[in-house]
């Protein structure tokens, strides 16, 4: 697909979210209203694909939870390992449009590795995320980034707290959720592992406050939020953070989501994700 029509989508989803200023833009790209609604198609989640691990998976205990947040109970997906077995937990947080079916999948790929994943729903401060995803992006929109930071904050608190956590605790996230992560290893001292997927890099003055070893994940092709990352590695590098930072040539913003056909990247998906697990191993299990 056109790039100029991944850029025009980009900025649709995360600024002006106005759906006919993005088909009438798009059109003029095109060639016309249906081109641009087929590439609308292409662009936009299908809840068909990207089940890499079923809801029912029999490896699997799942359940929905809710625990203490700032402004009243945050609700969550968790996912773990069939057995009562105390292992480490991962905490994992949504894109802009909530808590969607790919992220409760994505909580069942970290279980699968031997983690409790807590999929917490950020919006649930303003009633949870709504099941169309145009009205949650536009509803996204209205989440207040303080409150939402805090409940972040509470995830980690209450997977610690859980029996069946041994207390080690990492965060993975993906677009404004790999942005949280950021602002997350900041702001809690005892985040024992980072995970960043092409999320917004953290006011460059906080980063010295980073104890936890980081894992950033960025798309070459995302040209305007890869550009901050030379800053923040030069931060980190002065902080003498422990990171790992690898810039995948080629592919787009949201590379790792499988329900987006036209910017999903299989094999820098893979990669990323082998990397993921190998660095919550060394970091949470191995420690």
């Amino acid at each position: 697909m056109d790039q100029q029509i991944i850029a025009l989508y980009d900025d649709f989803t995360h600024r002006h979210l106005d759906r006919r200023l993005f088909l009438e833009r798009a059109s003029k790209l095109v060639g016309g209203t249906a081109a641009a609604l087929a590439a609308l198609s292409l662009l936009q989640s299908n809840r068909a694909l990207g089940q890499i691990v079923a809801s029912g998976d029999a490896r699997l205990t799942t359940a929905s939870a809710g625990f203490a947040g700032s402004t009243g109970t945050v609700k969550a997906y968790v996912a773990r390992p069939v057995g009562d077995a105390k292992l480490p937990g991962v905490v994992v947080i949504h894109e802009n449009r909530g808590l969607m079916p790919h992220i409760q999948d994505v909580a069942r790929r970290v279980a699968l590795a031997g983690y409790v994943a807590l999929a917490p729903d950020l919006m649930s401060a303003s009633g949870g995320t709504p099941d169309d995803e145009d009205t949650a992006r536009a509803e996204f929109a209205k989440v207040d980034l303080a409150v939402a930071r805090r409940d972040a904050a509470a995830a980690i608190a209450y997977l610690r707290s859980r029996p069946d956590v041994t207390g080690r605790i990492g965060a993975v996230g993906f677009c404004w959720g790999g942005g949280m992560v950021n602002y997350l290893a900041t702001a809690v001292p005892d985040l024992d592992a980072g995970v960043v997927f092409y999320g917004r890099t953290p006011p460059l003055e906080d980063v010295a406050k980073i104890k936890a070893p980081l894992l950033l994940n960025y798309a070459g092709l995302d040209e305007q939020l890869t550009a901050t990352v030379p800053a923040y590695e030069d931060a980190l590098k002065r902080a003498a953070t422990r990171y790992t930072l690898s810039v995948y040539p080629g592919v787009n913003h949201a590379f790792n989501n499988d329900t987006g056909a036209a910017r999903y990247d299989k094999a820098a998906a893979t990669l990323a994700w082998e990397r993921t697990i190998a660095f919550f191993d060394k970091t949470l299990k191995a420690a």
